[in-house]
């Protein structure tokens, strides 16, 4: 769905058509997602702090959201989304709340804010339009991204790509990583989370040996497209997000099993006050249109819904993500402790 088209929908009550169910495996089906037709409309204010993201295509829902409600204000604060977070904490120390809402990049932040008490509890209406592992009691999973070891094919065969992320480091691949970047330090959190510090030490120890830095993982799947390496490790968007500009690249795509490599992180919203404006919003978000557009322009999963995925990736039931809570990901701060006491930092 182009962008002029996703916002005309939203603006003039246009209906997307349907769209085919994701089977029901290890994901409980959620209900059928919600057109904006069937939302109430919009009115009042809001404040919302908005984690910088997507260049730009959040902002692009919001301003669809804005059109389509004229007698509704929102107020928009923008930012890194760990600053943000800082931010929220802070002034809830301070006893002020200026937010009623936090859209964030990544689910550690919402861990954060979470883990402080500060979120507000949700319908159980609006929960049960995720899909069972993305439910919980006080913020709403938007949309996902899979942790992926994207490979270049004439490089190096799919069957040499190890399915478990903790082997790789003994093989003989060439490697690119982007350890700065925040989507990798969730990863390796997990990696805490799931094999502990010892063993997480160890892998990122070993892949500092022979894996080659970037500065984001952008970089990183440019540079297994042009063969400088064999495989990266980098979430699933940039590879479909290349591929989509370049049919013909020379990319595919390997998952891990049951462990971080395979990771679905998400980023998400959570209300900071009670408000059934807020709440409004927050289901504008999980609404077909919306999530059809993150899928389409974005390439990020629907998560509400029983909505297909972007093209070129499987769908949840047919991945093997490992199974943890996405809020414990808000440990932050020992996952950096222990990446520059690998020398990764």
């Amino acid at each position: 769905m182009q962008r002029r088209t996703f916002i005309k929908t939203l603006s003039y009550l246009g209906v997307v058509s349907a769209l085919p169910f994701l089977s029901a495996q290890s994901f409980a089906a959620p209900s059928k997602a919600i057109s904006v037709d069937d939302l109430p409309e919009l009115t009042g204010e809001l404040t919302l702090y908005l984690g910088r993201g997507e260049g730009g295509l959040y902002e692009d829902v919001l301003n669809a959201i804005k059109k389509r409600n004229p007698n509704f204000t929102l107020r928009i604060r923008r930012g890194p989304t760990a600053a943000l977070a800082n931010t929220i904490m802070a002034e809830a120390k301070a006893g002020v709340r200026q937010a009623d809402l936090f859209w964030a990049v990544d689910s550690g932040a919402i861990g954060q804010i979470v883990g402080a008490g500060l979120a507000q509890k949700l319908p159980n209406d609006l929960t049960e339009q995720l899909q069972s592992e993305f439910r919980f009691n006080d913020w709403a999973p938007i949309s996902g991204r899979i942790r992926t070891l994207p490979y270049n094919p004439t490089r190096v065969t799919a069957d040499k790509v190890p399915d478990d992320i903790m082997a790789l480091p003994d093989s003989d691949l060439s490697i690119a990583w982007a350890p700065a970047y925040a989507s990798f330090q969730s990863f390796i959190t997990a990696m805490r989370i799931l094999e502990g510090d010892d063993a997480t030490t160890k892998w990122l120890k070993a892949m500092n040996k022979k894996a080659k830095k970037y500065a984001g993982e952008l970089g990183v799947v440019m540079a297994v497209e042009r063969g400088e390496v064999d495989v990266g490790l980098a979430n699933h968007y940039y590879t479909l997000r290349l591929k989509s500009g370049k049919p013909d690249a020379n990319l595919d795509l390997a998952f891990t099993k049951n462990d971080a490599g395979c990771l679905v992180n998400a980023s998400g919203i959570l209300a900071l006050k009670q408000s059934k404006t807020a709440t409004d919003f927050m289901r504008y978000l999980l609404s077909k249109e919306v999530q059809t557009y993150l899928s389409g322009e974005a390439y990020e999963i629907p998560l509400a819904g029983q909505l297909p995925p972007p093209s070129g990736i499987p769908s949840l039931t047919e991945i093997s993500p490992p199974a943890i809570d996405l809020t414990k990901l808000a440990d932050l701060r020992p996952t950096l402790v222990l990446m520059r006491n690998a020398g990764v930092l």
